[in-house]
């Protein structure tokens, strides 16, 4: 008897060490810095799983067991059940830093790449739920006494649903609506979004909530129920090429002609514009003042954040050095003496 724990052992630790080895040939295409992550990853969640079915094999040719082998196959089932669960979690993280590779985020024309990202994450959250989910399931029916239980359950489950359902709403709503994210995708990571007046960045979406990043580095928390229910605005759902505005208020002395050159220097060698708009419009007058929208474009929303703030600047300074007479003013007029 002992001797087949012994065999089954040995056999299974010969595969297990083939396996690791062999993996760097299989995997040839792959950096050295990947090939050590996806070997660090898997290699204890695969040790121990081969061990326990390296002992768990064996109890199916036993003839005669007794009470402590019985409490020990169970135990082998349970945790067979667990490191299974284990190991396909490992996997589809795996799967995740493989498409950080081969889909970055970071490149100038990231939309097909934040498309697969935002699937993948909230899938893979909803896979991992309904993976934990099963492995629970499956070890409790383990029991006989819990597997009893749960067939005179099984006649019950429509109205517990229903209590379930009435309970739970606010969460289940939340849980749904984060899978139509990953489907429907109205909102993507790095998605550039206005949420309650506040402008920033998609940085995170879960299951049942989304985190937006303000240009001031605060973060909203807002439920995925909100991007189903609600209108908001998204400045990057065909593409992540954006335009930013600057305005700029000047007395009606000022030359547009001049802040037109300026803005063609300032352009000319500035690596944060695309090369693609460069727009100066007088776009309102008041009685004190008129409005110049200048308008710019870039690669991605970070980029055109700076760009707008080194314009503004840029500009102002300008202004202030070769028209400092057409800075706002307010003009008073004196009737003469009579």
């Amino acid at each position: 008897m002992y001797l087949d724990f012994l065999i089954s052992l040995i056999i299974f630790t010969i595969i297990y060490f083939i396996l690791l080895y062999s993996t760097r040939f299989i995997l040839k295409d792959l950096s050295e810095r990947r090939y050590k992550q996806i070997r660090e990853n898997l290699k204890i969640p695969l040790l121990l799983l081969m061990l326990n079915s390296a002992l768990l094999i064996p109890f199916y040719y036993l003839e005669q067991t007794n009470h402590l082998l019985n409490i020990l196959n169970h135990f082998l089932r349970i945790s067979l059940i667990f490191l299974s669960s284990w190991f396909i979690i490992r996997l589809m993280h795996l799967i995740r830093l493989y498409l950080d590779d081969t889909h970055r985020i970071d490149a100038s024309n990231n939309l097909k790449a934040r498309k697969i990202h935002t699937q993948y994450r909230i899938l893979e959250r909803v896979f991992k739920v309904l993976i934990i989910f099963i492995a629970i399931a499956a070890a409790l029916m383990t029991f006989d006494s819990i597997k009893k239980i749960g067939i005179s359950l099984f006649a019950s489950a429509g109205v517990a649903s229903i209590i379930i359902g009435f309970s739970a709403q606010k969460i289940i709503a939340s849980i749904i609506a984060g899978i139509q994210l990953a489907i429907a995708q109205p909102i993507r990571v790095q998605d550039v979004v206005i949420v309650n007046g506040e402008w920033g960045w998609i940085e995170e979406i879960n299951l049942t909530y989304v985190v937006v990043k303000v240009w001031d580095r605060r973060r909203l928390v807002v439920p995925t129920t909100y991007f189903i229910d609600n209108i908001f605005q998204n400045w990057t759902r065909k593409s992540s090429f954006i335009l930013g505005t600057v305005f700029l208020y000047t007395d009606y002395t000022i030359s547009v002609d001049a802040i037109r050159e300026e803005l063609d220097h300032l352009l000319s060698e500035n690596t944060l514009w695309d090369g693609k708009v460069k727009v100066v419009q007088v776009t309102d007058a008041s009685p004190k003042t008129m409005e110049l929208r200048i308008l710019v474009s870039a690669e991605d929303s970070p980029t055109a954040w700076e760009l707008r703030v080194y314009l503004r600047e840029k500009l102002i300074k300008f202004i202030q050095k070769n028209y400092p007479e057409s800075l706002p003013k307010t003009r008073i007029e004196f009737p003469e003496n009579q």
